[in-house]
């Protein structure tokens, strides 16, 4: 579980810079990563890349659900308040936990050897600058530049703006990017791109335009020069080319590689929202039948699976005794079956194919590259649609399918082309992010709650009856520094709050990205 628990089992920061541990590669299992007595940069790359991609808690698959509860894609219906808290809006505190995995990227770049440091190098920072992108998303400023020195003695580190922290990242993965073009071979450890640097490149891009999409609000901040960036990274470096690209975590059949939701008790309790459902029942969407059930009451009731009508959305937002009563009366969808049913299911995706296309769909309506928005809209769409195919075994399907030319097909619907007559930039910036949030749906949601915030789409549910936010009729902006932090390293951690926030560590206030 990512923020939602808030690191609650992970060390200080004060501490946590200063350790380090050792994991085991993906594909080996009833190894105990803890007993290793000598490291290698292939093991602990194979460690930072399990925790980078890992979605939910290790042994908890409800984890999984948490992100899907603030973007809205999931209802929860299990009954105990700590569960549904997330549905409505009362998010707490996230801490740093992440810096003691971190400290394995030092140690793996230290142990590897001459002709192996570009690649472990280049990694490094990417593995750096993709976990602390997300703390940043979540808080504001935070140790960046003077992190990771608890070697030297630095056990309370400054935190850096985070004007100041977007522009190190972009740079460290400036580095990165050279690293892997210098690199001579494929290295140890990588279960996703088989160590190949030339893979890697690619997702570095990625990673960078992700981030100064992020950084939309900024446009015209002279230091982070976004569009130029953003336009010479798409005209002189490789990218994503297929959903064989992407950076995600591939499942297996045996004990340690089971996807996290494969028999779990709570996979019942998980309603889709009527954000999913009736978002693709709207635009006559196949990929309805791939993420979804039917609900009981209504194929009781004799209507086939392969019926739009079959497919009952929730609104997450609804009081919650409404939302049950709904649930007992099998009148809400639940996730496909395949998600619980199949071991290993479909890979987990961090960062694809199909959200680099949304990307610079929403690069070119904002004028920063030329080319067509409507184009790589399309893509994105196809993408989507063909992963869906790809990992929805035919008994799975609801008598429904998803190929070539049906794609072709849904492409060529009036109501799904940018750039019409009567088409303003909003409505056409809400399609394309309409069109990401489903493709992300079961994979790295918070992308999406990241895209509300900076743009307001897609819509999201908020009743004020039932908001759990201070505010009742908004979404909270942040979570809230944990703790731990004020208790070890106070001064620092007060300084951030004060200069951002004049000093209210508040879930509604607004960080620099979002100013």
């Amino acid at each position: 579980m990512k923020k939602i628990k808030s690191y609650i089992n992970c060390c200080l920061l004060v501490v946590i810079i200063c350790m380090t541990y050792s994991c085991s590669r993906f594909d080996e299992i009833n190894t105990n990563p803890d007993s290793a007595t000598t490291a290698t940069p292939g093991m602990l790359a194979t460690g930072q890349l399990k925790e980078t991609l890992r979605i939910g808690g290790k042994s908890d698959p409800k984890g999984y659900f948490y992100d899907m509860f603030l973007t809205k894609m999931i209802s929860w219906h299990e009954g105990a308040e700590d569960s549904r808290k997330v549905q409505y809006n009362r998010i707490n505190t996230t801490g740093f936990g992440v810096y003691n995995s971190l400290t394995n990227c030092l140690k793996m770049v230290e142990l590897a050897s001459d002709v192996d440091k570009e690649a472990y190098q280049g990694l490094a920072l990417f593995i750096k600058v993709f976990r602390l992108y997300d703390t940043t998303m979540s808080l504001g400023d935070i140790p960046y530049s003077d992190a990771l020195k608890g070697e030297e003695g630095n056990i309370k580190p400054k935190y850096d703006t985070q004007k100041e922290v977007f522009v190190q990242m972009l740079d460290d993965l400036d580095a990165s990017y050279t690293h892997f073009s210098n690199a001579t071979r494929n290295f140890d450890g990588d279960f996703v791109y088989g160590g190949d640097p030339e893979k890697w490149k690619r997702a570095v891009s990625a990673l960078q335009l992700r981030i100064l999409m992020s950084l939309s609000k900024k446009e015209k901040e002279a230091e982070l020069n976004v569009k130029q960036r953003f336009t010479a990274i798409v005209s002189q470096q490789v990218l994503f080319e297929s959903n064989a690209d992407n950076f995600q975590l591939v499942y297996g059949t045996l004990s340690s590689q089971l996807y996290p939701l494969y028999l779990s008790r709570f996979n019942f309790y998980s309603g889709v929202s009527v954000t999913i459902i009736d978002t693709l029942k709207k635009y006559q969407d196949n990929r309805l039948f791939f993420y979804c059930n039917p609900a009981k009451a209504q194929t009781k009731a004799g209507i086939p699976d392969e019926d739009w009508d079959a497919y009952l959305g929730i609104d997450p937002s609804r009081v919650y005794s409404e939302i049950l009563d709904l649930y007992t009366a099998d009148s809400i969808s639940n996730i496909n079956s395949r998600f619980f049913e199949i071991d290993n299911c479909q890979p987990t995706i961090q960062m694809g194919y199909a959200e680099l296309n949304f990307v610079l769909a929403e690069a070119c309506l904002r004028g920063w590259i030329d080319g067509d928005a409507n184009s790589y809209y399309h893509k994105g769409i196809e993408a989507s649609m063909n992963f869906a195919a790809t990992y929805t075994p035919l008994a799975y399907r609801h008598n429904r399918e998803i190929t070539d030319d049906y794609i072709q097909s849904f492409l060529d619907k009036p109501e799904l082309q940018l750039g019409a007559k009567e088409s303003t930039f909003e409505n056409d910036l809400n399609k394309v992010l309409t069109q990401k949030y489903l493709d992300l749906f079961m994979h790295n949601t918070y992308t999406c709650y990241y895209d509300f915030r900076r743009t307001g789409y897609p819509k999201l549910p908020v009743n004020p009856s039932t908001n759990m936010n201070t505010v009742p009729d908004k979404m909270p902006m942040r979570w809230r520094y944990e703790q731990r932090e004020y208790d070890f390293n106070r001064e620092n951690l007060e300084e951030a709050i004060q200069r951002q926030y004049n000093g209210n560590d508040d879930w509604n206030e607004l960080m620099w990205i979002l100013k």
